[in-house]
């Protein structure tokens, strides 16, 4: 199956990062953002522009309220040729009640959560978490390829949501442990490069840590994946999972950090509210 043309809604981090890509595969034919990006050689235009120049609309927004609020806009021009990939990160109900809308409209639906940060999406590393009917997960799937690693198959719509919330909180306690355990050496005087060396050899070591030594030995923050979006998932997950420990420990820690100032900053900044605890 060939590509179909795609637009990218929401341009964002990672959503402006993919409409570059498809652009440079000649299969981005329109884009949209609450408020314009000059800076961003896209093809920038209305919801309604999307509508008529794409079959794929593929939306990556901050969550399920600004999903709705743009399915408002956007659901008047949903045909029968549509395929909406819904890729922002929202809880398993508000999945459900989206899929179903759009089934309405006349128009297919594809769950397409997905998990990399901003590294990933550069390099064309990103992997989706699909849910839907298989003949719309087949539409999607030779697009989504040229930005992705690897996509799965999950199931349902809600199944599909719920998956990405359980591998976030299995990123979020991570994160905190390496931040809680590098907090405990460096109070003890031990040098970053034995404790890394060390970790290297342990068990523990991992794909995230390597991901975030290099920002946590130099004390650099800018984002590849934001505070406020993990603390956003993390409640999100919460609500779907129910009092689960460790989610409600890691969920605390995110507020504390968020409350701290660090909100905007890379969810690494778990370490800074360690370093510099309350009063």
């Amino acid at each position: 199956m060939q590509d179909s043309s795609i637009a990218v809604i929401g341009l964002g981090l990672i959503g402006s990062i993919w409409a570059a890509n498809y652009r440079r595969d000649g299969v981005l034919a329109a884009s949209w953002n609450r408020s314009e990006k000059p800076e961003l050689e896209l093809l920038q235009g209305s919801l309604e522009d999307c509508a008529r120049q794409a079959e794929l609309l593929q939306l990556c927004l901050y969550d399920a309220a600004s999903v709705e609020a743009v399915l408002d806009q956007l659901e008047p021009f949903l045909e029968h040729r549509h395929t909406l990939i819904q890729s922002s990160t929202i809880d398993p109900g508000s999945a459900a009640r989206l899929a179903a809308r759009v089934r309405r409209a006349g128009a297919r639906y594809v769950e397409a959560p997905f998990t990399g940060s901003k590294p990933a999406a550069e390099a064309r590393e990103t992997v989706f978490f699909l849910g839907g009917e298989a003949e719309a997960i087949e539409a999607v799937e030779p697009t989504l390829a040229r930005i992705s690693q690897r996509r799965f198959v999950i199931g349902s719509p809600e199944q599909a949501a719920t998956i990405k919330l359980a591998m976030n909180l299995q990123i979020a306690a991570i994160t905190e442990a390496l931040c809680e355990s590098l907090t405990m050496s460096r109070r003890a005087g031990i040098d970053d490069e034995i404790f890394f060396s060390a970790m290297k050899k342990n068990v523990a070591w991992s794909g995230l840590a390597a991901l975030k030594e290099p920002k946590v030995r130099e004390g650099e923050f800018s984002p590849q994946f934001s505070i406020k979006n993990m603390h956003k998932d993390m409640r999100l997950a919460e609500a779907a999972a129910g009092d689960l420990p460790i989610l409600r420990e890691v969920r605390a820690c995110l507020e504390r950090c968020e409350e701290a100032g660090y909100g905007e900053d890379d969810f690494i900044s778990l370490l800074r509210v360690l370093r510099n605890p309350a009063p």
